[in-house]
Order: C-alpha cells, then sequence, then structure tokens
C-alpha cells in the first residue's frame, strides 16, 4: 500500500483533501521500478479545474499505452496547503505515487491561459527545481510547456527548458524514444536538449538570443545552438478519420479519469472535431488550430460508448470549436439519444452557432435536459459583426431566438466583446438594442404559449488582441477605456422597454489589461512574471485571489512600460515575439484579414470558399474535403 505524501493532521486541516491523494476511478498504476521514463503532467490550476481538461486526459492515457513510461499528475496545492507546505517543507508530489516532482524525468506543464503564470512558479517552487532553466541541473526535470498559450511562450521563455507548439500526439513518443536513448550513453542535460530541439515543433528557449532596438522592439531573434532550428513548425494530427482505434493517432481515453469531487465539467468529454472553418478575426483558436479535422463518426460512437460505461458519468459533452459545423452533428446527437434514453444520460452541446441550431435537434435534446441556451453574437451592430467577421445578420440571430423560444427555452445568454477595433458608440449600445430585440421575440409568441418570463443575459468580456490573430498589431484599450464602454452599454441597457428582462454584467478591466501585457510580451516579461510571484501574486485566474496592486508593483519595479504592450499599434514590418513560429497560417494572410476589417469585407468560412490561409500545407483536413 502506498504512502500518501501528506500526513494525516496535514490532510484534515486543509479544504478538500481529495484533491490530493489520488486513488480515483480509472487511475493508472504501475510501480516506478518497472518502467523508464516518468513523466508528470500538470496543470497550474486547482484539482477541479485540471480535471476537467481535456488534452492532460488524452496525453495521460496516450503515454501510460506505453509499457516504458508512467505518466503521473500534479495541479496547483490550494492556497491553504500551498501554505503548509512551506511551513513544513513538504516537497511537491505527483497523485498516483505520491512521489516528489523533483524525482521525475519530465514535468509537463499545460498552458491554458495567462493569468495561471504565476502558479507556473508556484508549481517549480514547490518541487525544488529552480525557476530559472539556465540554473537546473542534471538532477532536475525536463521541463515542458505546451497548449494555446505557448504559441507566445516569451514571456514565460526563461522558466522552460522546452515549448512543444502543437498538438502532443505527434512527437511525444519520438522524444521518449530519444530521452531513453540519451540516458544509455549518459549524456548530459544540454546534450539531451540538443537532441530535443532537431525534433520538428520544439522550441529550447536558452538556444536563441533576442537583442532589441532603442525604441524597445526586437531587433533580431536568432539561434545561438546549431542544433535549434529557424523556424519552429506547429505539429498536427492530420488523420483523424481512420475509424481504427488502433490507428497511430487515434489516441483517446475509453477510461477516462473520474474525479472523487465535483470537477468544473463533471461528464464525459467527446472532442467531435478539431480546428474551426469561420475565421473570426479575434479568435486565436481559429487560426492556430487550423485546419479543420473531423474525427470518424463511428469511432466516435463507439468512443461515447465505452467513455460512459467506464467512467458512470451522467451527461456527455460534444467537444469542439463549433459543434455546429461537425457534419455529422445530427448522426452523433441521435445515436446518443437512441442509446442511452431513458438511462439518465444528458447531452450537452456547447459550442452552437444560432444560425445552424436546427430545431430538430434542439427539440430530442430538450427531451432530456432543458436549461439556458448559450450565443456568441460577440458584437451588437452588423458593421462590427463584419469587421471581425463573425458571419452573423441579426436576421439570422434573431430567428435562432424564435426557434428556441418555441421549442420551450427562455433563458438565453447572449456573450459581447467590447474594445474591438473600430468600435463606435453606436456599436456599442447595439449590445443593449440586440439584447432587446432578442427579448421582444420571445413575447411576440401568444401569452399562453410561453414558458414563463423571458430572461436575456448579455455579458461583455473585454477585447484582447492575441498572436497570431488578424488583430495582432492592433492597439488595446486601457482599463479606463474599457470601464467607460461597459458603462456606454449599461446605460443603454436600463433605457430598453424590457430591461427587467435583461440583466447586463462584464469583465475585470484591470485583469484584461494584464492578460494582454501576458499574451503579446517578450522576454522582458519573464522579469515581471517572477517578480509578482515573489510579492504573492497566485491564483490570478480567480477573482478573490487577483490583486492587481500586486501586479502593478512588480511592473514597476521591472521596468514595464505598459504603453509599450497595450496601447501601441504594431507595424506590418515589425518582429513580433512569437514570429519564429510556424503555424502554418501565413502572416500575409493575417494582414489581408485586418485590412479586410478595417474595409469590413466578410470572408467567407472554409467550406465556402478557400481563402489561400496557408493552413493546407499541412495536407489533410477541410482544405482537401472536395477532392476526396
Amino acid at each position: 500500500m502506498r504512502k500518501l505524501a501528506l500526513p494525516d493532521e496535514v490532510l484534515l486541516s486543509v479544504e478538500k483533501p481529495e484533491r490530493y491523494i489520488g486513488n480515483e476511478v480509472n487511475m493508472v498504476r504501475k510501480n516506478p521500478a518497472d518502467v523508464d521514463i516518468r513523466f508528470v503532467m500538470c496543470f497550474p490550476d486547482v484539482y477541479e479545474i485540471g480535471m476537467s481538461h481535456l488534452g492532460i486526459q488524452i496525453l495521460y492515457d496516450m503515454f501510460n499505452r506505453r509499457d516504458d513510461v508512467y505518466c503521473e499528475r500534479v495541479y496547483s496545492p490550494w492556497k491553504d496547503l500551498d501554505k503548509v507546505m512551506r511551513e513544513k517543507k513538504i516537497p511537491l508530489f505527483a497523485i498516483e505515487s505520491q512521489d516528489p516532482i523533483k524525482e521525475f524525468d519530465f514535468l509537463g506543464i499545460t498552458l491554458q491561459y495567462e493569468m495561471c503564470y504565476t502558479n507556473v512558479l508556484q508549481i517549480l517552487d514547490l518541487s525544488g527545481i529552480p525557476l530559472m532553466a539556465k540554473e537546473r541541473t542534471e538532477d532536475d526535470p525536463i521541463v515542458f510547456g505546451g497548449g494555446p498559450c505557448s504559441y507566445n511562450p516569451e514571456p514565460l521563455a526563461d522558466f522552460f527548458d522546452v515549448f512543444y507548439m502543437g498538438e502532443g500526439e505527434k512527437q511525444y513518443y519520438r522524444i521518449f524514444d530519444i530521452y531513453k536513448e540519451h540516458k544509455k550513453s549518459g549524456g548530459t542535460r544540454k546534450e539531451f536538449l540538443e537532441k530535443v530541439a532537431e525534433v520538428p515543433g520544439m522550441y529550447v528557449p536558452m538556444f536563441y538570443d533576442v537583442s532589441y532596438n532603442e525604441d524597445g522592439t526586437i531587433k533580431e531573434f536568432k539561434k545561438n545552438n546549431e542544433h535549434a532550428k529557424d523556424k519552429i513548425v506547429k505539429q498536427l494530427v492530420v488523420d483523424m478519420g481512420n475509424p481504427d482505434e488502433n490507428a497511430e493517432f487515434n489516441y483517446y481515453p475509453r477510461k477516462p479519469l473520474v474525479p472523487f469531487i465535483k470537477a468544473t465539467q463533471d461528464r464525459v468529454v467527446l472532442e467531435i472535431q478539431r480546428g474551426c472553418i469561420r475565421g473570426c478575426r479575434f479568435c486565436q483558436a481559429g487560426m492556430v488550430y487550423r485546419p479543420v479535422r473531423e474525427r470518424n463518426i463511428e469511432f466516435l460512437k463507439k468512443l461515447a460508448y465505452d467513455m460512459l460505461h467506464s467512467t458512470g458519468h451522467e451527461e456527455i459533452s460534444l467537444s469542439s470549436l463549433s459543434s455546429s459545423d461537425f457534419s455529422h452533428l445530427e448522426e452523433i446527437v441521435n445515436y446518443l439519444i437512441d442509446e442511452f434514453h431513458g438511462k439518465g444520460v444528458n447531452i450537452s452541446l456547447p459550442s452552437l452557432r444560432i444560425d445552424a441550431f436546427s430545431l430538430d435537434v434542439m427539440s430530442k435534446v430538450q427531451d432530456i435536459r432543458k436549461s439556458s441556451l448559450t450565443f456568441a453574437p460577440e458584437a451588437g451592430s452588423q458593421r462590427m459583426r463584419n469587421v471581425i467577421n463573425k458571419g452573423l445578420t441579426e436576421e439570422v440571430i434573431l430567428k435562432g431566438a424564435s426557434e428556441a423560444f418555441h421549442g420551450g427555452w427562455n433563458r438565453v445568454k447572449l456573450y459581447f466583446m467590447l474594445g474591438l477595433p473600430t468600435e463606435t458608440i453606436e456599436d456599442m449600445e447595439g449590445i443593449a438594442e440586440l439584447a432587446e430585440k432578442v427579448a421582444e421575440v420571445y413575447y411576440e409568441i401568444p401569452k399562453d404559449q410561453r414558458n414563463g418570463k423571458v430572461q436575456v443575459t448579455a455579458s461583455s468580456s473585454f477585447f484582447i488582441p492575441k498572436p497570431f490573430t488578424p488583430f495582432q498589431w492592433t492597439r488595446m484599450c486601457t482599463k479606463e477605456e474599457f470601464l467607460g464602454k461597459a458603462k456606454i452599454v449599461n446605460a443603454k441597457m436600463k433605457m430598453m422597454l424590457n430591461k427587467k428582462s435583461i440583466k447586463y454584467n462584464w469583465h475585470e478591466a484591470d485583469v484584461s489589461e494584464l492578460e494582454g501585457l501576458l499574451a503579446r510580451g517578450d522576454r522582458k516579461v519573464c522579469k515581471t512574471v517572477l517578480r509578482a510571484y515573489e510579492l504573492g501574486a497566485l491564483y490570478d485566474a480567480w477573482g478573490d485571489s487577483f490583486d492587481n496592486d500586486i501586479w502593478e508593483k512588480a511592473i514597476e519595479e521591472t521596468g514595464i512600460d505598459m504603453d509599450f504592450y497595450i496601447t501601441r499599434e504594431r507595424s506590418y514590418d515589425e518582429i513580433l515575439p512569437w514570429d519564429f513560429i510556424d503555424i502554418g497560417v501565413t502572416k500575409k494572410f493575417l494582414m489581408r484579414e485586418y485590412e479586410n476589417a478595417k474595409q469590413e469585407k466578410v470572408t467567407p468560412n472554409c467550406r465556402m470558399n478557400c481563402s489561400g490561409c496557408g493552413a493546407m500545407t499541412f495536407g489533410g483536413g477541410v482544405c482537401f474535403e472536395a477532392k476526396n
């Protein structure tokens, strides 16, 4: 019987001790002495959030299929345990074996959200691993970073040995083979990193130097090691349509981990496709995950059956950036309803577009579960929706709302953004006006046919220009500007006739401003992240934990000019911190899309017409559908 890393008196003194003891349903058990490689997968947030992350579930299952690898997990200890571990000098440990992280060969950290960056340092610190990659020795794990935030790794470059660009299924087995051979030959840490740097998609920050112009922009980004590559090419699983579950890249957990306590997403997650055809100009995921690749429908049916039976979950969620665009959506939904009807299984359909939300599918899902519907117009006016290439008209939005209301729903959530490029007061007020029109559609239904009162909740986040989007060159608003825009929308909301049926809320402006710094920052921002952590910043993604004063002090002490990173418009010829990464989508295409945005031109989606973005270079997916 394994010994827990935390003594009973510690477990009894902290909130939710189940976060730290392991032994969940479907947890993998191996003898560490019987494997060649020990890999610990980390999500730098609390257990409940990390257990909801599909990427870790996929890689956990994939890695543990190898007899020579044992993959375990670690999450950020909550603040109460963090304090105890520091006081009692208890090293951070993996959930499965309860062994210290420092004893592992690899520590892989997924980077999902910029506001988790100080938690990355917490993980390293509590593990006893030097925060700075250059200070690590042969006794320290190799620290990998991956996930969407790694598409601009520079604000964390000092803390990671390697960043993996792209989808993990593609190259990790190759890296493990290289490591096994490296251990046999007795090579050094640096020699292993040089071998990794030769693998496609791998970025080793210490093998590159950055110099700057007098104005603070990047003068040159060049490699200092012959093993490093000039361009880091995103790794992509191209063929996801092979129905053979043992096909090379069809890794997916048939027996997903089931948490002891309620997780953020307490359900089976069925990934139906990757990528998005839509090309919204603000959306980083829509660009970096191109091209769209669909999973085989028969493969999905078997996965759904296996996962529900191996977990006991009572809900299955279809995961995709835009579920409505999955060509077999109706077939998979009908299968799930027919197969699990009467067995208490709910079906969740996130990421559905209002223009493609079929009344037939809605009514079938409603028979099982009725809840609020979520739509994302993103902008209140048609002009602004054209600027961001949302591809939705007001007519389509209201028609979709009408179908939903006639289907029996009476609660709708509308998501918008404020601070978009070229935004005017009319565009802002359009958010309130659109919410009002949606409420009006409900009250057009005869009173005896309504399902109570309607509740329309409009929420606005603040626009952050992300790397690898057409808006990566544009300025971002300050927090004062953001709040001013929210006040304009709020004032207009109070003028609406159906104001009692409409609720409006908005995101925290100071968090958005900081997220903008971390999203578009260069290597100079590393020292700011480090200083913020030293001053006590932790769990910045949590509203009650975020302390803007700490970050303002760290920014001041490290000499960071927020205007330089936030409010400055970039020129097309400026070297951006992430320009060394090749995601397939070309810079030329992103420039063209930015110009189209300024002219309010709509670009058709990938299935309507190829816009020549560059993703065809991967040789698969939607780019080749018409040819098959």
